[in-house]
């Protein structure tokens, strides 16, 4: 295999290794993907001031988010389905978040569960990500199990009310694990480490709620289930009643217009993520990037703000460190990494984002994340 030195080139890797479902499931966006086009896009159109003869030694990516130390300002963010991208994948990608030094958050809607993902990295914290359902005395349940797992913050997701009608899970029939469809068995076939993984696994449900929820034994009750539990009515009452119940450190996932950020703030929250679910919500809503530094501006002294969607390199994360971010979070990027090659994929993933930082914030004239600023931005070339 070619030496891998980019996060492209892992893309790449995990469409030829990855079932198309699930692969799509993960690159993809809703309607016409306009809003998840220009997550990545926005990125590219802001430009860097290189700096020279300017002492490069002593450099250190290293920051907080939440308080936490973290080797760069960067997360695994919360991704649905991420054990059928590679068997067990959560526990994998949670290994290699806790092996470089930065936080990892599982999804409500893991393959792997809670009590799994604990086990597998001996009790090493990581950041639960929540669904808010119909069924609270389920939410109460879900908040105890990320008590008990010793999880050191909760990620309370605003934006999926409703589901976004993404084209291609629909095209797909997405199921974890896939309905045994002629097409699906064909495209199975030719990905035989993919399903050799999945053969050698009982992982292959969700398992955060098969089992824990009454009624809930199989996919088809799960189905039934999950599409009359994501709750429409959901308000910042809901938050503070969240709040309530954890105890601990906050962080709200979905913020995109600076009206619900300043509410964010009088929720009480740690910190907010700029999001727009990765263009997978509402298609035509801005870029995450381009929607970061009114924000910053608005309640940026207020609250700490994060941001994720259209990361794919350490360039893209000093960009966004740049406009205010205090940290950002990787979704697809290692979900590329962890379908090509498992955890040495994921590994590699940071791997590569770190080497870009690193490597960008030199040339910028930086040598501390501290130290990054607007400044470093060609004037003109970036939203404000």
């Amino acid at each position: 295999m070619s030496v891998i030195t980019t996060i492209e080139e892992l893309r790449l890797l995990a469409k030829k290794r990855v079932p198309r479902m699930f692969y799509d499931y993960a690159d993809s966006g809703s309607w016409t993907e306009s809003t998840y086009r220009a997550n990545e896009s926005d990125f590219q159109k802001i430009k860097l001031r290189q700096r020279v003869a300017v002492n490069m030694e002593g450099r250190s990516t290293a920051s907080t988010m939440i308080g936490q130390q973290v080797a760069m300002p960067v997360a695994i963010a919360p991704t649905g389905l991420t054990g059928m991208q590679h068997a067990d994948g959560e526990i994998l990608a949670a290994r290699a978040a806790k092996k470089f030094g930065i936080p990892f958050t599982l999804s409500t809607m893991s393959i792997c569960s809670i009590e799994d993902v604990s086990k597998g990295t001996d009790g090493h914290p990581f950041w639960f990500q929540l669904y808010v359902m119909r069924d609270r005395d389920f939410i109460e349940r879900l908040i105890e199990r990320a008590r008990a797992a010793n999880c050191s913050a909760l990620v309370i997701t605003l934006d999926l009310q409703i589901l976004g009608q993404r084209h291609k899970d629909l095209k797909n029939g997405l199921s974890a694990p896939p309905k045994l469809t002629l097409p699906n068995i064909i495209n199975i076939a030719t990905k035989p480490r993919w399903a050799l993984g999945m053969l050698g696994t009982h992982r292959r449900e969700f398992g955060n709620i098969v089992g824990h929820v009454s009624g809930v034994e199989n996919m088809s009750s799960l189905s039934a289930w999950t599409a009359q539990q994501f709750d429409p009515r959901l308000n910042w009452g809901d938050v503070e009643w969240i709040k309530k119940r954890w105890g601990g450190k906050i962080i709200l996932k979905g913020i995109q217009d600076v009206e619900d950020a300043r509410l964010a703030v009088e929720s009480g929250a740690d910190a907010m993520i700029v999001s727009n679910h990765g263009g997978r919500q509402l298609d035509g809503a801005q870029s995450s990037i381009e929607a970061l530094p009114a924000i910053v501006d608005a309640v940026g002294k207020q609250i700490e703000v994060h941001m994720d969607g259209g990361i794919r390199s350490g360039q893209d994360v000093l960009k966004a460190r740049a406009l205010g971010a205090q940290g950002t979070y990787i979704g697809r990027a290692f979900l590329y990494g962890l379908g090509a090659m498992g955890q040495p994929g994921v590994e590699k993933a940071l791997e590569i984002i770190h080497k870009e930082l690193d490597l960008t914030m030199a040339f910028c004239g930086r040598t501390q994340m501290d130290t990054v600023d607007k400044s470093i931005l060609l004037p003109g070339t970036f939203p404000q």
